[in-house]
Order: structure tokens, then sequence, then C-alpha cells
């Protein structure tokens, strides 16, 4: 009797590593012979052109081996949770993380260089001299930002004032406004504009933060590709004495009385007091909330006006293009070990908001033309009906992965999933004890 199941990839790995580092019995059990699930890493080239119904590839793409390529690429902040956890968990022993260089943002037809540094930010044409002096008061109010000190608030309730008056506050600009909330608080909408601030000045800090390790961006992301993630939570969960079984298929969930009990594979009963899952194991207790258009695009240059940037992130704000949320670029190259010599992977992501998805994402095609091969993909967005808890089922379920090129959403309900299954709070104590417990307020 197990616990904990887990059947799935990505998500469900880096739980199935927290709760065996916890003193939980672990089973996971997946259908695919890889790690990551709809995260996965796909090897050889050969592999993602069979995968895409693509005939090819030629011989220009190079060696077919040295290709790895996400489906879904997403970047760590430096100093985001996901990264706390890795170095805590001390998973950094079965992965390397590589700085990405460069955060860009798109206005007015043009790419320009998100400020990472003060003489970045004297230099930028993105502001006009007075505005700089403006937006350099919100950073330090930002970095200086206390949730539970009101010292730190400016007479400004974080739980009353809205966003948009917390801006007015500072005098910014629409197009300042803008750029703050997209590029660096990392808002795919514009709806936190009416929101209470806190969250958007926490974002501001966390990317600020973020840039002090490094002087280029506030990004990570791991040599070898994303695949690397779930699979170095793996075998931290095997460490712990996690049971893993892959290529095994899940016939049925097996309930009595509402409650998940077991978990039936080929016949055999693998019995649980809970069970954590992704939404294709469980479709009917997912409902949709809009679709993902993705496109993976294979170049043999980098990306123009990146300043020849190996790796970058590109945001294109929702209303440069009079759309109701944003859209993504993410690049990596063979400086991460994922395509040939002189290759590089740029996808590009957005929430699908009319019946011609292609045409949406066209505007961020163009900025990185010439394109060698491109693969299309549309997935649902996909989120649970409960939350595992309330209907007393045990069945906890993770979300589809969101448009957004980096993983700071997923990694929220990653620590929400986990405080909704122990009924404790995920937080940091030393290096040994990850997690401790943390009574609800």
């Amino acid at each position: 009797v197990n616990e904990e199941v887990q059947v799935g990839q990505g998500a469900e790995c880096i739980l199935s590593g927290l709760m065996s580092v916890n003193g939980k019995k672990v089973l996971h059990i997946d259908r695919n012979p890889h790690y990551g699930g709809e995260s996965a890493s796909v090897s050889p080239l050969e592999e993602l052109y069979r995968k895409f119904r693509v005939r090819g590839p030629n011989n220009s793409m190079g060696l077919g081996k040295e290709w790895n390529v996400d489906l879904i690429p997403k970047f760590f902040l430096a100093n985001g949770q996901l990264v706390k956890l890795l170095l805590h968990t001390e998973v950094t022993r079965y992965l390397d993380l590589k700085v990405i260089e460069g955060s860009y943002v798109y206005k007015a037809g043009k790419v320009h260089k998100v400020p990472a540094t003060e003489a970045e930010a004297l230099a930028s044409d993105l502001m006009g001299m007075f505005d700089k002096r403006r937006f350099k008061k919100l950073l330090l109010f930002a970095l200086n930002f206390e949730e539970r000190n009101p010292r730190t608030h400016q007479d400004m309730d974080p739980r009353r004032i809205t966003t948009r008056d917390l801006f007015h506050h500072f005098d910014l600009g629409p197009e300042v406004m803008e750029f703050t909330a997209h590029a660096i608080a990392l808002h795919s909408n514009d709806s936190y504009l009416d929101e209470p601030y806190a969250d958007t000045v926490k974002r501001v800090k966390l990317y600020c933060e973020s840039l002090t390790h490094h002087s280029t961006s506030p990004y990570l992301y791991p040599i070898y590709g994303l695949a690397e993630l779930p699979q170095g939570f793996a075998r931290l969960s095997a460490e712990y004495g996690g049971t893993y079984m892959v290529n095994k298929d899940v016939d049925e969930i097996v309930m009595e009385n509402g409650k998940v009990t077991a978990v039936k594979c080929d016949g055999e009963l693998f019995h649980c007091k809970q069970l954590i899952c992704d939404p294709s194991y469980v479709p009917s207790r997912m409902r949709k909330v809009g679709r993902v258009i993705r496109v993976i695009c294979l170049l043999n240059h980098p990306i123009k006006h990146t300043h020849e940037a190996s790796s970058c992130q590109i945001i294109l704000p929702q209303t440069q293009l009079n759309r109701k949320s944003d859209i993504y670029i993410s690049l990596v190259s063979y400086s991460h070990n994922v395509c040939a010599d002189g290759m590089y992977i740029a996808t590009v992501s957005t929430t699908i908001e009319t019946s011609n998805p292609e045409k949406e994402v066209r505007p961020a095609l163009e900025l990185i033309e010439p394109i060698t091969q491109k693969f299309v993909s549309i997935s649902n967005l996909l989120v649970p009906n409960d939350d595992g808890r309330k209907s007393q089922v045990r069945i906890f379920v993770s979300s589809s992965y969101d448009a957004t090129s980096h993983f700071d959403n997923e990694c929220e309900e990653i620590m929400d999933m986990y405080h909704r299954i122990t009924g404790t709070k995920a937080r940091r104590s030393d290096r040994h004890q990850v997690f401790g417990i943390e009574a609800d307020d």
C-alpha cells in the first residue's frame, strides 16, 4: 500500500521528489518511456519530424543525435521558488543550469532589450529621461516592499490600492506601465491593473532579485533541455525510496465510496491513499478554459536585434498587437547542447483568441525569420474541476502548461498542490530538510 500514487510526468515528477523527501511512500507510474510527459524533450531530430509528420531532416541540420528539442520550453527565474527547490533538494547534482543571455520586449514594431543594469537603463529607448527617474523610484519601492511591514507601503494599503493607482502614484506613463507589467512582472494580460498591487510589486521584486545573480537576464535554462528537470526530481525520489514504473499503462482508477483506493495496471492493483496525476489520466475531471498554440522553429541564425544572443526571451505585449493576451518567444541554441553546432531553436506560443491561430502568431514569426523548419501544435488548456480535497476523492490533478515562456505559474501551482495534498505549506529550512511544517493561517 502506497501513501501516494502518481501518474504522469513534469509537475508530478517534482511532487514525487518532494513527497519522498518528506517520508511519503511513493509509487510513480507513467505510460511513457521518457521523462517530461507533455513537456518532454524529443531526440533524435528525426523523431521530432516523425512526431509532426514532416519529411526530413536534411543534411544541413547536422547529426540527429545532437538535437534535444523541448516541446514546451520554460525558463526559470534565478531567484524563483523552483531554483530554490533545486538548490535545497540538491537536485542541482543531477542537472546544470545556464544563464539566458537577454530578455527583450516588443514595442512599436521593434525589439528592445529589457534593461538588466543601471547603464542599460540609462541608455534604453524604452523610456524618456523623466520616465527613467520615475521608474527607478518604483523599482526601489518594490525592492524595499514587505507586505507585512506597513512602513514599506508609503501609506498605500496593498490590499486596497490597485496596481493602476500605484502606477499613477509614481506618475508612470502607459508605455512604462506596459513593459513593467508584461516584461518584468510577467503578467500575461491587463487584468492585474484593477487588482491589489501587492502581487505585481512582489513580481517586480522577484525579477530584480533574480537579476542580482546575473548581469544579462534573470532567467536560467537546463543544459540538454527541460526534460532534465523531471528526471532530476525522479532521481531524488528514488534516492529517498520512491518507486518508478515507466512504459506502464493505467487501465483503471479504482474508487470506493467516492474515494480513490487503487490504480490498476495490467490486472494488478496498486493501493493508495491519494492519487496525483496529469490531465490525460482523468479527462472527465477537467474543464477546458482555452487553447494554446506553439510553433517550434529551427533556425540557423540568432534572432535579429538581440545582439547576436544565443539564447533569449522576447515578450510581445497584448496591446502592441490589439490582443487580449501576450505572445512569447523563447530562444535556445547549441550553447545549451540542445541542437547541432550553429543552430537555434525558437518557440513561439500564445493563448488562442481567434479561429486562425497561425495568423495570430505571425508577428512573432516575422521577428525570427528566416525559418529553416517549423512545427505547429495546438493543445487545450485544461484545469481540474475541483482541488482534490473538497470532494474527499483524494485525486489531485495538475493543470495543462500555459502559453508563457517561464516556469513561474507552474511552480506556484506545484506549491499549491503540495499544500492541498499534505495540509502543510512548503517552506525552506536547512540544506538537508527541504520542507518543514508550517501551520495554516
